[in-house]
């Protein structure tokens, strides 16, 4: 059994029964060649049914020489768990060389959030009588009040957005599909989009249904949507480091702090675990601190 013989049959595992997008696939085989790489100047000839616990910490630990960074040695190492994990499956291996591995301690990294006047900046710095920056404000508004990533706002379709409902259906990771509220500025926004901008651009059939087209009448990017935003937060004077997922990280803040039930945010972003939604349930001191002084009785001041 030998790294090109497991190697397509991981893929082909990864694309039609995990249903992966080609990124995320690739960055799985990436860390599988990296340890194959590693195997092939240390020891060669060694092959996936050979490889030992003691492989995988001189890999970790060459990596660690080297200077990567905690979280990057943590994903490879759990890109190479799931490849062993398959290997279990399929009968091709008994153990997994990486399963008493334990993974670099990580420092739980709180997401930067947008405040609302921060929000409120970037829509002012759009300039509405340009085109473009009509279907950009309908997209930040999206992208807001729905929590997505940018993948899911680049694809999501015409014919998933229900009006009278105020609902939109979201492809997520992995093919999997959830309902999201969407507010009614946002609703309000992408019409004013379809009704006097998409229209006007060049038709192609086959993205009749995607919403957010370019000029050209294609599906944008995810590559320009972070453009457009680092660009209108230098317009708008925002320091922070904007990019598209910074608008879910802000949907969720907010809502954890308005005091929506975390289930519920979990459902609403698609996270698979609720320890994954837990992080939003961070609330600044200074939030912190307002509510204590306005809400408990040793805290408020005397007028």
């Amino acid at each position: 059994m030998t790294w090109d013989f497991c190697l397509p049959l991981f893929k082909a595992y990864l694309l039609t029964e995990k249903g992966l997008s080609m990124h995320s696939i690739e960055a799985y085989l990436h860390d599988i060649r990296l340890l194959k790489d590693f195997l092939e100047t240390t020891c060669p000839g060694l092959q996936p049914a050979d490889v030992k616990p003691r492989h995988i910490e001189q890999l970790l630990g060459e990596l660690y020489d080297m200077g990567m960074s905690a979280s990057s040695q943590a994903r490879i190492l759990s890109g190479l768990r799931a490849f062993f994990n398959y290997l279990i499956v399929e009968k091709l291996i008994e153990t997994a060389p990486t399963e008493l591995i334990d993974g670099p301690k990580l420092k739980r990294k709180l997401p930067e959030v947008l405040s609302l006047e921060e929000i409120d900046a970037l829509l002012k710095a759009l300039d509405l009588s340009k085109a473009d920056h009509v279907r950009n404000k309908a997209m930040i508004e999206t992208l807001y009040s729905c929590g997505l990533r940018v993948s899911e706002l680049v694809n999501l379709q015409i014919s998933n957005i229900y009006n009278e409902s105020e609902i939109i259906r979201v492809i997520g990771k992995g093919n999997k599909e959830r309902l999201v509220p969407i507010g009614r500025s946002a609703l309000e926004s992408i019409e004013i989009y379809r009704k006097y901008i998409r229209g006007q651009w060049h038709k192609y059939a086959q993205y009749d249904d995607f919403l957010f087209l370019n000029r050209r009448g294609q599906p944008l990017t995810r590559v320009m949507v972070f453009t457009f935003l680092k660009q209108l937060a230098i317009e708008a004077g925002i320091e922070k480091n904007i990019s598209p997922h910074i608008f879910r990280h802000s949907f969720a803040t907010h809502l954890i702090e308005g005091g929506a039930d975390l289930r519920a945010v979990q459902m609403m972003l698609g996270h698979t675990s609720i320890t994954t939604t837990e992080i939003y349930t961070h609330l600044n001191q200074e939030y912190l601190r307002t509510s204590m002084m306005q809400f408990h009785p040793r805290f408020k001041r005397s007028s």
